[in-house]
């Protein structure tokens, strides 16, 4: 036989276990990284968005409004 492992039966899944449980701790992190950076880098509403929100609304929304509204859901964002 090519494989000749002559460990015990108890110790061989052992390692498979930590093997899985250790892909899974480091498969959660890598993509909670990852879904962060889209995050950041695609956020889920805009100026725009919130500028067209406003006239929805029936509103002329100001600059000084919008950044307000901005910070506001990035602060929430960040918690």
């Amino acid at each position: 036989m090519i494989l000749d492992i002559n460990l015990p039966v108890g110790s061989l899944v052992g390692i498979i276990v930590a093997c899985i449980l250790g892909g899974l701790i480091i498969g959660f992190f890598a993509s909670r990284i990852f879904f962060k950076h889209q995050l950041k880098k695609n956020p889920p509403i805009n100026e725009k968005q919130i500028r067209a929100m406003y006239q929805q609304m029936g509103r002329t929304p100001s600059e000084k409004q919008i950044r307000a509204t901005m910070r506001a859901i990035n602060e929430n964002a960040s918690k």
